[in-house]
Formats: C-alpha cells, structure tokens, sequence
C-alpha cells in the first residue's frame, strides 16, 4: 500500500517477539514517519494488551514517529492512533465502526 503511493516501508522483523519495543512496520515519506502495530480479525472487534500499546508508544517516541494501529477487519484495513481506542477491563478495543478510523488515504496526508 505504502510503496504504491511513493513511501517506504518496511516490516520490522522479529516484532513481538523481541525484548525491546518495535511495531510490525515502519513507513516514511522522508518528511513523516510512522511506527504501525498491525492487526488483523474477521471479528468486528479487535483488542490489543496495554503493553502492546504502551511499547508502540515508547517505539514511537524514541524513533521520532507518530505510533498508529492498523486493523485489517476481514479485508478492509482502517488506521487508529492510540487515543481512538477504548480502555475495557485489561485491554483496549476497536470495532469496526469506531468513528475516530482513518482510512489509508487519511492516514498519508
């Protein structure tokens, strides 16, 4: 997606499973950057731990880079910041129809 559009990316090998912070992929236009969590669900709703989100932030913060949530709900990707989510109990959640989504064009600007 990103490549198509002129930016760079490229997936951060090793994300998750690392003991340091890092997203699922990194992108820039040489002018913005952005640190991406991805996540993918054929449910309306996904959730993401509290370390999940507070790694990215860190990640993001250090690098310089604006931290984003990618959610792919069955084949529709939709972009979130970390504000858009929901606190539950032990997670954060996204639905499908949260209103703060941006879509890929959206999050390019």
């Amino acid at each position: 997606m990103f490549a198509g559009i002129g930016w760079a990316a490229i997936r951060v090998a090793g994300s998750g499973s690392s003991k340091f912070p890092s997203p699922d992929v990194l992108v820039s236009n040489g002018s913005k950057v952005i640190a991406i969590e991805c996540k993918s669900t054929k449910s309306k709703y996904q959730y993401l731990n509290p370390l999940q989100l507070k790694q990215l932030e860190i990640f993001a913060k250090t690098f310089n880079a604006e931290p984003w949530i990618a959610v792919k709900f069955s084949t529709d990707w939709k972009f979130f910041k970390p504000s858009d989510l929901a606190q539950k109990r032990k997670s954060f959640g996204i639905t499908a129809e949260t209103q703060n989504a941006k879509f890929f064009a959206d999050l390019t600007r």
